[in-house]
């Protein structure tokens, strides 16, 4: 699922070269949101993985 949040990430790019600012700053947004819900994924699987709860798929 990382790689949605890195096609965003140059969808904006591509956008701001071009002139196409709503769409870049569209997919910039985008890009930031699903960076930090991977983020706080990744941070309660470590929390969880410490604890020694479970394994984390």
């Amino acid at each position: 699922m990382l790689k949605w949040a890195i096609i965003f990430a140059v969808i904006s790019l591509l956008a701001g070269v071009f002139g196409f600012t709503g769409v870049a700053s569209g997919a910039a947004g985008i890009a930031k949101i699903l960076f930090f819900i991977f983020v706080a994924i990744a941070v309660v699987f470590l929390v969880i993985a410490l604890l020694g709860v479970g394994a984390v798929a």
